[in-house]
């Protein structure tokens, strides 16, 4: 490692990772943007939405505004420890820093858990989206999941330019669906257009029940997964090694994630519960496509269809960069294996990507031979990767601050509000949410698979830990 290249990558404030160096600052502002969208916004709107209104109602507003909240703390104090210290290793170079190899060895398995199952998750739903077109369904739903990967897998392996400018648009095509859906339904209530016999407005939401037509309790239960939804807001976090002039950019795409989950989430279901009775809405159907096809807009279907697809593949998409430049931070330390931490000469960890899409494609197994079941099996183990990436990242933020009362650290200017205070409540929330699962089928099944997956992490730190080596950060930053 040259002075040079040392230089180039020596952070303002904390201690370098070495795992940072190699990597070309080639995502711009407009990147980190519109990969601050994308995170905030998914499946878990496009398609979730409808089996979640059907379930609680108009509550299901207050539902995505609460955890809204929550996961724009988490991406706040994540935001604080990039301006403290820029790096592509994120909350896993944090966790080192603040917690030690064993908090960056969790922090990196449990993230690498989270979105390579995401990634099969990603796969199935890109299959099951492509046999909605008749010319896809005579092909089988697992060549269609290799496929998916394949595709996604060659262009993320190009170079991170490439990286950046899929998620921009895949980012643009979301959202102008979402804003082209919200005009037209501001239209009808301007215009007083009746659906289906009922002139939409406000009054439609007291007149089928109110605000909580089921009760209080099935907006609480929702919230389990309404959380993940948000899933993938700490991306933002992981670019932010690969930008230049972070310092500027960072706060201004974080800050508005809080507006954006407002106007994209709360904003659309209250549009669609004004538009429609609560219970016209279903789980087997986009909340959107409901919609418009109630007032005779062709190929609805199509389009919608088009957009959850899109937002399937920006989901694997950025699995497949994050979990590359999570799993290279792990490698230099010897807590990942060693060909993770390999680099090509158009800068991308090709190691760690590769052995995710080998995840995936135990997930094309999956769509073999239980292609009715592959899409719940994973997002069983994502839900817990998720919620122990995020609790990380706040812990990692209190230690951050305890330091900085110590005087060993200084605070950037930009800062998460009423710290400490914030984190616990997070992390208390976040707790609910763990507790909550076990009121659901499928959260019980999720619980029963905690035991195991600690097991795999206990079993796995005894294996590495003899070949931990953190002096190659120390030299970093000598």
């Amino acid at each position: 490692m040259t002075d040079r290249t040392l230089q180039a990558t020596r952070p303002e404030h904390g201690p370098a990772d070495a795992g940072d160096t190699g990597y070309r600052k080639s995502l711009k502002a407009r990147h980190i943007n519109m990969i601050a969208i994308g995170g905030a916004i998914g499946t878990g709107l496009f398609l979730g939405a409808g089996g979640r209104l059907a379930q609680a109602g108009p509550a299901l507003a207050i539902a995505y505004a609460v955890c809204g909240l929550f996961a724009f703390f988490v991406v706040r104090s994540l935001g604080e420890l990039i301006l403290h210290r820029p790096s592509s290793g994120a909350f896993v170079s944090y966790a080192r820093e603040f917690m030690g190899e064993k908090g960056a060895y969790t922090a990196g398995w449990m993230h690498f858990l989270n979105w390579s199952t995401t990634g099969i998750a990603d796969i199935t739903a890109i299959a099951l989206y492509a046999h909605y077109w008749s010319a896809f369904t005579p092909v089988p739903q697992w060549v269609l999941a290799l496929i998916a990967l394949a595709i996604v897998l060659t262009l993320n392996l190009v170079s991170v330019r490439l990286f950046g400018e899929m998620e921009f648009w895949f980012a643009i095509i979301k959202v102008a669906a979402l804003v082209l859906f919200m005009v037209i339904g501001i239209f009808l209530l301007v215009t007083q257009h009746p659906i289906d016999g009922n002139a939409p407005g406000p009054q439609l939401i007291g007149e089928h029940g109110g605000i909580f037509p089921a009760g209080v309790i099935p907006m609480v239960l929702i919230m389990q997964g309404v959380i993940f939804a948000y899933a993938a807001v700490e991306l933002v976090g992981v670019a932010a090694g690969e930008t230049e002039n972070p310092a500027k950019i960072m706060p201004k795409a974080i800050n508005s994630i809080m507006w954006r989950i407002a106007l994209f989430y709360v904003g659309s279901v209250v549009l669609l519960a004004m538009l429609l009775p609560w219970d016209a809405y279903s789980k087997s159907e986009s909340p959107f496509v409901t919609v418009l096809s109630h007032i005779g807009v062709p190929a609805a279907g199509d389009v919608m269809n088009l957009v959850v697809l899109t937002a399937a593949m920006s989901s694997l998409n950025s699995g497949l960069y994050s979990t590359g430049r999570i799993l290279r931070s792990m490698s230099m330390a010897g807590s990942a294996p060693r060909f993770t931490g390999v680099m090509s000469k158009t800068s991308v960890p090709y190691g760690g990507i590769l052995l995710t899409a080998a995840v995936c494609v135990v997930g094309v197994g999956l769509n073999y031979l239980v292609p009715a079941e592959a899409f719940e099996i994973v997002l069983n183990f994502a839900s817990i990767g998720i919620l122990a990436t995020w609790a990380i990242i706040l812990l990692c933020h209190l230690l951050f601050v305890r330091k900085a009362q110590r005087g060993e650290v200084t605070r950037p200017s930009y800062q998460l509000p009423f710290s400490p205070y914030t984190e616990i409540v997070t992390l208390v929330f976040l707790a609910s949410v763990v507790v909550l699962m076990g009121f659901d089928e499928t959260g019980r099944i999720t619980l029963m698979a905690l035991p195991l997956i600690i097991l795999a992490l206990v079993i796995g730190w005894f294996r590495v830990r003899k070949q931990i080596d953190t002096s190659v950060f120390e030299r970093a930053d000598a």
